[in-house]
């Protein structure tokens, strides 16, 4: 699964910070975007041809870990 997460970059100089794919300018939530608007894996591809199917694992992975954090209450 590292494999996956080494997919994702974040450059403070590129998208203002924010998470993005293989350091091209696609961020992890243009991905998300994608998929919560209702398109597949495959017409995701087929809308943007720079990305890979390992792609979209990596974003839907990199989101599922940012979600999953313990909330500290004091």
């Amino acid at each position: 699964m590292s494999n996956l997460l080494s997919r994702i970059t974040i450059n403070p100089k590129q998208c203002g910070g924010r998470p993005c794919i293989r350091g091209m300018r696609i961020r992890v939530s243009d991905v998300l975007d994608l998929f919560a608007a209702g398109l597949n894996a495959e017409q995701i591809l087929a809308e943007m041809p720079d990305l890979e199917a390992d792609d979209l694992k990596a974003a839907l992975l990199y989101a599922s870990r940012k979600l999953n954090h313990p909330v500290l209450v004091a």
